[in-house]
């Protein structure tokens, strides 16, 4: 008969590893409460963000469904909890010749952390390669959903599969960083700071505080992220 059994874990790398073979990706940084009693991870960096390398080797390795909340995100530059109310049937605007667009009408206000009632519509530019990938999408998706994974179970996925391929920090990764990742390739690219604060959803202010060098980026990097981007405020 099997008796109960206690983990006994011992850190190894990135995990807590039990005997018994359970493994829990490890976090350095220290566990915060939130007001609502609910506790989550303090990052090292809350501006991470990836360089072209680690973005292609991140989106190749995520199970399919992440892929999908992965790419959502990355290239529109939504938050989570905007990209994830959109209905494809209503919001999404398909130009095969042209430019297609995306609209965000669940978007968060300017009042307390969390709160996305009353925000402002946006009407975002897409790439047209990822104006085709939605279209694909919602062809197989006629109901027009995002169909997205929770916040927590996308976080936890993609700081687990950044940790299996050996991308750096991986504690540090969240959906936050796809956004954080569009605006600084874009920002260093030389796009204008009103369409994409626009595009964003924020101030200038933020994003002036958001600023990183051009210079962090190699030529190389830079080719890359033209590619990935595709022709989004690049044409």
């Amino acid at each position: 008969m099997e008796t109960s059994h206690i983990h006994n874990y011992k850190k190894e790398g990135n995990y807590y590893v039990c005997n018994c073979g359970k493994r829990i990706l490890a976090f350095e940084n220290n566990i915060a409460t939130r007001s609502d009693g609910k506790k989550y991870t303090k990052k090292s960096n809350v501006n991470r963000f990836l360089f072209p390398e680690e973005l292609m080797k991140l989106e190749d390795a995520l199970k399919p469904r992440a892929k999908h909340c992965f790419k959502c995100l990355f290239y529109t530059g939504a938050r989570i909890n905007e990209i994830r109310f959109v209905n494809l049937r209503d919001d999404f605007i398909y130009n095969q010749n042209g430019r297609s667009r995306l609209i965000i009408r669940h978007t968060k206000t300017k009042a307390r952390k969390g709160d996305f009632m009353g925000g402002k519509t946006r009407d975002i530019p897409l790439s047209k390669q990822f104006a085709k990938y939605l279209y694909s999408y919602l062809k197989d998706h006629p109901d027009g959903k995002i169909n997205f994974l929770t916040t927590a179970g996308f976080n936890t996925m993609l700081k687990q599969t950044a940790d299996n391929i050996g991308i750096k920090d991986p504690q540090d990764l969240s959906a936050h960083s796809l956004r954080k990742t569009f605006e600084v390739w874009l920002m260093s690219l030389g796009v204008d700071s009103l369409p994409l604060t626009a595009h964003l959803g924020h101030d200038i202010a933020t994003a002036a505080s958001h600023y990183v060098s051009p210079d962090i980026f190699s030529w190389e990097d830079k080719r890359q992220m033209r590619i990935i981007l595709g022709d989004i405020y690049l044409s």
